[in-house]
């Protein structure tokens, strides 16, 4: 039996809820993210209305240049606790038709419905359920993508947004695919595509002409990737039932910062969140990650991983640190700090030590002691000292 793959993607999703519970927002441009102080804020949009990205605004745009895009807009902070109830609401209603749920974010799905069709009817007709369904619980819209694998059902959910539905029919899939533009591929970043395109190739099926060794000659390792993807082959199935994959918390400055020991302390601060949110999650990971960027909002992201577990908040600031040591450019200012973990093993208790990385036990109970305080008064109850940024009479030079 051949796959039917479902991609659910929420339209607009927090500019959607917002125009949801506020009537009078509908119709207008809404850009849910940082406070524009005038045009003059710091941080990113986190996503917009279908009428705001008429000025051109975006997600992820810095929420400065967005202003000046859009300056008569209606800017709202994010409100993350009411976006996860929805989301949790909507993913209830994907697991009415089936238990093959492969979340990728709070507002997207890949669905694996192939088994439900008995029940259901057809990939497009369980598509159509699903859309009503939203629609009638959640008073919000989703576009679809109905296809033979995850790569096609991708593609075909972004085609036709907000409130679209698209079925790629397994006997047409080059009708779908080849006219589609190569920014379509996975894969392709700008230099990808620049270099395709100084090749002669424009569209999908340009790509799908040329003969797999040639493609491996001129593009190597991506170049088996890429010819899949312009045939339409991806065999990867949907993947349910694994869990959360990473736990990470960032920090945009308000100003951006110089001072290497602020820097460090605000590290300090993020692993605190990050150790905490494992510890209650009962998580434990192998691999560390620290994501800085500069203030022309490049940005470099590093990783080590280590040859135990770790929830420790003590041990995820010490390879952080490093990570930072290591990639920092000295002189540099810094706009946003994250740090994250991932690589889950065992969950926190039947974690194997090695005989050399056996946790202090005033470090173990300093991090309990940290939690329980924190969960009884708030998280911004209590810091470690080292944590706490000095109050600086003068800007940061």
């Amino acid at each position: 039996m051949k796959r039917v793959i479902l991609h659910v993607d929420m339209d607009a999703f927090f500019a959607a809820v917002e125009q949801r519970d506020h009537p009078e927002y509908r119709g207008k441009p809404v850009i849910v993210g940082a406070d524009p102080k005038g045009g003059k804020g710091r941080g990113v949009v986190s996503t917009c209305s279908y009428e705001a990205r008429e000025y051109g605004v975006h997600s992820a745009m810095p929420i400065s240049q967005a202003y000046k895009l859009c300056p008569h807009g209606i800017y709202v902070y994010p409100n993350g606790k009411l976006y996860q109830q929805v989301s949790r609401e909507i993913f209830d209603i994907f697991y009415e038709f089936t238990d093959a749920v492969e979340p990728l974010s709070i507002d997207e799905a890949f669905l694996d419905v192939t088994g439900s069709q008995k029940l259901f009817g057809t990939g497009e007709q369980i598509a159509r359920l699903i859309k009503r369904r939203i629609k009638e619980k959640e008073g919000l819209t989703a576009s679809v993508g109905v296809a033979p694998n995850k790569y096609l059902a991708k593609i075909a959910s972004d085609l036709e947004k907000p409130d679209g539905l698209v079925v790629v029919d397994a006997q047409r899939i080059a009708e779908f695919l080849h006219p589609l533009d190569i920014s379509r591929l996975w894969g392709a970043g700008k230099h990808t595509q620049e270099k395709l395109r100084n090749m002669g190739i424009h569209t999908i099926g340009d790509l799908a002409a040329y003969p797999r060794d040639v493609l491996n000659a001129k593009l190597g390792k991506m170049g088996a990737h890429f010819y899949k993807l312009a045939h339409g082959i991806d065999e990867r199935p949907v993947v349910y039932g694994e869990g959360v994959k990473s736990v990470s918390n960032e920090h945009t400055f308000n100003e951006d910062v110089l001072d290497e020991e602020a820097l460090l302390q605000t590290l300090l601060r993020l692993s605190e969140k990050v150790g905490y949110r494992l510890r209650k999650k009962g998580l434990k990971g192998r691999t560390i990650h620290l994501k800085l960027r500069y203030d022309n909002f490049s940005t470099i992201t590093r990783n080590k991983t280590l040859p135990v577990n770790v929830d420790s908040t003590q041990k995820i600031f010490d390879t952080v640190q490093r990570l930072f040591k290591k990639n920092y450019q000295t002189g540099r200012r810094v706009r946003l700090l994250g740090v994250g973990v991932s690589g889950f093993g065992e969950q926190a208790g039947g974690e194997q030590l090695s005989l050399f990385e056996g946790e202090p036990a005033a470090r173990s109970e300093l991090d309990r002691l940290q939690d329980i305080l924190a969960d009884r008064f708030g998280k911004k109850i209590i810091s470690r000292a080292e944590s706490l940024l000095k109050e600086k009479n003068k800007k940061h030079k």
